[in-house]
């Protein structure tokens, strides 16, 4: 099922340079239909709706391939900067199971850019560029929310916790090597969310992580995908997790973590799985031979960075890509098609864009995609006051319930943060 807003002549897209600027690039963003992709204070930020797709499918991801390579031959770019984010741009975010879920594109009337301290703002048609400078006051941004009732989700932590157990006896009898399990929350404020705050909150807490926002979905994930550059291929693969301690304790987790055989275990099948998806459309490809440990502030992760060059005369857009290496066993498990149907055994809810890739696409095929993780959506429920948290952990042989529980309860804390007053 594909929906998408009603074809429309060539448009016109500018790209203007706006020169140094230390304005944050979140605090642009109104509190409706906000759209962001922003690490280290650089990324891009977007608002309004010039174009939308909502597609579901066996081929979603080529039916949106096809409808963002005709919008942009319908589309007269003025971009004088041409680098990676710079005129016509869509943010995605992509249901973890694109045939069965509903995926979400959207194209903004006004996008601002920032790459190497050079900023930008890209304005699509008739809209006003007065609308892409205008600056989010602090006391907006720090509006209290009240108080916040949380209630469980599809299945309570005793529930959850037999489904983990079950899930490492299929594994120990043979039928998978692992599996991601995850869990959601609900949270209910006093006063409608404003998506500004949680995202300015998480970004100024996890700098390190990529801080997105499309279709209600927000969240700062520390694992991409897949970034596509001219034909360079960059991923950061995250396995293998383990809590934050305080001063010698901090030491002995991280010790404990990096000398895990359960957690390399756990980290190798993600890493082969997204390598085995690469293979046939590079020509080179490193994988490190050992994780290194990426430090945040809440967990630490086993984490491998893998580079690869599309080979030249390979036509795969970075779109297609995506559909070929997700999900990964970082997300679903190994082997990934016995994984999900456990998933869907054992989980107890629809995942819909949790996990899904999020991120956004440019003209010229380069973009960057995260997986959906430390997120929530904002359901509109509750006149706007609630959220659908989410957290997962991979279970191997070995694995432990309560573990396991304590596990996605640090990774629901990150958002929990951004929330309270």
């Amino acid at each position: 099922m594909t929906m998408a807003a009603e074809a429309t002549d060539a448009t016109s897209v500018t790209t203007t340079a706006l020169g140094p600027r230390r304005t944050p690039l979140l605090t642009l963003l109104p509190a409706e239909g906000a759209l962001a992709w922003v690490r280290r204070g650089e990324g891009l930020v977007g608002w309004g709706e010039a174009d939308r797709l909502e597609v579901t499918g066996p081929h979603a991801l080529a039916e949106a391939a096809a409808w963002w390579a005709d919008r942009c031959a319908r589309t007269d770019a003025h971009d004088p900067l041409g680098v990676p984010g710079s005129g016509p741009v869509v943010f995605a975010s992509i249901a973890f199971d694109p045939a069965a879920g509903t995926s979400v594109f959207v194209v903004p009337e006004v996008v601002v850019g920032r790459r190497d301290g050079q900023t930008w703002v890209t304005v699509a048609g008739e809209a006003d560029d007065d609308r892409a400078v205008v600056e989010t006051s602090p006391q907006e941004a720090a509006t209290s929310i009240g108080r916040l009732a949380y209630a469980d989700g599809a299945l309570d932590p005793v529930t959850w916790c037999g489904a983990v157990g079950a899930a490492v006896r299929r594994i120990d009898a043979g039928e998978l090597d692992k599996v991601v399990l995850a869990r959601d929350l609900l949270v209910t404020a006093d006063r409608p969310l404003d998506p500004r705050r949680l995202l300015l909150r998480l970004a100024e807490r996890f700098p390190d992580t990529w801080t997105f926002a499309v279709e209600g979905l927000l969240g700062a994930t520390p694992e991409l995908l897949l970034r596509r550059t001219g034909r360079h291929l960059d991923a950061r693969v995250l396995a293998g997790t383990a809590p934050r301690g305080a001063g010698a304790d901090d030491d002995r987790l991280a010790a404990g973590l990096a000398g895990s055989v359960k957690d390399h275990a756990e980290h190798a099948y993600a890493v082969t799985s997204l390598a085995d998806a690469l293979r046939p459309f590079v020509d080179e490809l490193h994988v490190p031979e050992h994780p290194s440990l990426l430090t945040l502030p809440n967990v630490r992760h086993l984490a491998s960075d893998v580079h690869g060059r599309q080979r030249d005369g390979d036509g795969t857009g970075l779109l297609e890509l995506v559909a070929a290496v997700h999900p990964t066993a970082a997300v679903c498990g190994s082997p990934t098609a016995t994984a999900a149907r456990l998933i869907g055994e054992l989980e107890g809810m629809d995942r819909g864009r949790y996990a899904g890739p999020v991120g956004w696409l440019d003209a010229r095929g380069d973009g960057e995609f995260g997986l959906a993780l430390r997120c929530a959506e904002l359901t509109g429920a509750e006149g706007g006051r609630q959220a659908r948290l989410f957290a997962g952990c991979g279970i191997v042989s070995g694995s432990d319930p309560i573990a396991e529980l304590a596990e996605t309860q640090t990774k629901l804390a990150a958002f929990q943060a951004a929330l309270e007053d």
